[in-house]
């Protein structure tokens, strides 16, 4: 790889976790003005069509393989229905600072799914570690939620259960989706995702009577084309050239996106409790990537290391 190339790799990565750091602020002003399902599949119809005219100006050509739009398909529920419903349902009841903090352990399940299906990269003593530290971080983070007091738990339980849908979308990715421009899998993943919860708000929002103000627009234009779009467009290059597990360590940036903008924009507080558990979990995080501890503990091993 170039040094323009890695360069050109890591400011995408950068711009990655603002897009996806700033989604929680705009989720949480934009979900009391429409409903879950309407929410998720207008800023998902805003990314399709930005994808689209990407793909035309491009002249991508599409898949010829039948097989490949099903594990599109699967994708799309998995890597963003499931885990983009999730989020907007639990910032009704939970801070958007706290979201973007539950949903940072994604590498954190990604370490353990990677080792189980995939062989090139294995469980390892830093990530084992790195699990264990993690985890200790959310349960101070969902500590209020545990003991009834503060956000809701069942909130906070949908956001580790959209984290653990993250992380199990990047290893099917790595695993099942190869060989493709980074714009097919996104602009497929998001239109499907977007005909899915589309057709459930149809039936049981009735979008249309929906009344948004300009922030609740403009929140919708952001997430779509930036969250629902780019982002995608840059998540795939960057599963290309660094891997699932490297490039799920865009969660580091989230929590601090999040945190600074919930305080700026929202008023949300930041007490020692948010503070101590946020550095727990980027700790955490943060071993799944370091240069100590690599000795393989748990996973299927790569032909090319067992020569």
């Amino acid at each position: 790889m170039t040094d323009t190339s890695a360069r050109t790799n890591w400011l995408l990565f950068l711009a990655l976790g603002f897009m996806w750091g700033s989604s929680y602020l705009f989720i949480k002003l934009a979900v009391d003005d429409f409903g879950t399902f309407t929410l998720v599949a207008l800023r998902l119809v805003v990314g399709a069509a930005l994808l689209w005219t990407v793909v035309r100006l491009a002249h991508q050509p599409l898949p010829r393989e039948r097989r490949i739009y099903g594990h599109l398909l699967v994708m799309a529920i998995i890597n963003i229905t499931i885990p983009f419903l999730l989020i907007t349902w639990a910032e009704q009841s939970v801070e958007s600072s706290l979201a973007a903090i539950l949903t940072s352990p994604v590498p954190l399940f990604a370490i353990v799914l990677s080792a189980i299906f995939l062989a090139d990269e294995p469980m390892r003593v830093n990530g084992l570690i790195g699990l264990i530290v993690g985890f200790v971080g959310v349960v101070i983070v969902t500590s209020r939620g545990l003991t009834g007091a503060g956000s809701s738990l069942t909130g906070e339980i949908a956001l580790l259960g959209a984290a653990f849908s993250y992380a199990a979308g990047a290893v099917y990715s790595r695993r099942n989706v190869r060989g493709l421009a980074p714009m097919i899998p996104a602009v497929f993943q998001v239109s499907f995702a977007a005909i899915i919860t589309g057709t459930i708000a149809v039936l049981f929002e009735h979008p249309w009577t929906a009344t948004p103000d300009t922030q609740a627009i403009f929140s919708i234009l952001w997430l779509g084309i930036l969250g629902s779009g780019v982002a995608y467009l840059f998540v795939f290059r960057l599963f290309a050239h660094w891997g699932a597990t490297r490039t799920t360590l865009v969660a580091y940036l989230l929590p601090v996106v999040g945190i600074v903008l919930g305080y700026l924009v929202l008023d949300e507080p930041i007490d020692a409790r948010l503070i101590v558990g946020t550095a727990l979990v980027i700790a955490g995080v943060g071993l799944v990537n370091s240069r100590f501890g690599r000795r393989r503990v748990f996973g299927r091993v790569a032909e090319v290391e067992a020569v």
